[in-house]
């Protein structure tokens, strides 16, 4: 995988993509918000339920910039509940990969190979779409 960050998790671990990705042994959707950025806010409980409704991609959520204190108010008072959600607590990851803008959504295939960039709210339609090169 070309991206080798280290991103930190809620509880101050380390971790890297490329790990993320080995655990999961899927492809991925990788995700960068943030909890004041209005189009994050309003795709994230449609990338919630497109979590819960793919068991064979990976979501992951990488938090820009924020305290845990910051995520974890956001998270519940959103009622939301991601798996996968890491920070990015200096926006080095967002930085590694060209995104200027929140949000922006990265798709790696199962080899670990970025094979689609979108910057921008997601609607459901433009993640469906994106998500068809995955089907088998």
């Amino acid at each position: 995988m070309a991206t080798m960050l280290t991103d930190s998790d809620l509880d101050g671990s380390q971790v890297t993509l490329p790990a993320v990705r080995q655990e999961t042994d899927r492809p991925m959707v990788v995700n960068l918000w943030a909890s004041w950025c209005p189009p994050c806010r309003r795709e994230m409980p449609m990338l919630e339920k497109a979590q819960q409704e793919r068991d064979d991609v990976a979501f992951v959520f990488v938090n820009q910039g924020e305290s845990v204190d910051a995520v974890e108010t956001f998270l519940q008072r959103e009622s939301l509940s991601l798996d996968h959600l890491y920070r990015d607590p200096n926006m080095a990851f967002g930085r590694k990969v060209g995104a200027m803008a929140m949000p922006t959504t990265l798709y790696y295939n199962g080899d670990g190979q970025l094979v689609d960039t979108h910057f921008g709210e997601l609607s459901r339609a433009t993640l469906d779409r994106s998500l068809e090169r995955f089907d088998p």
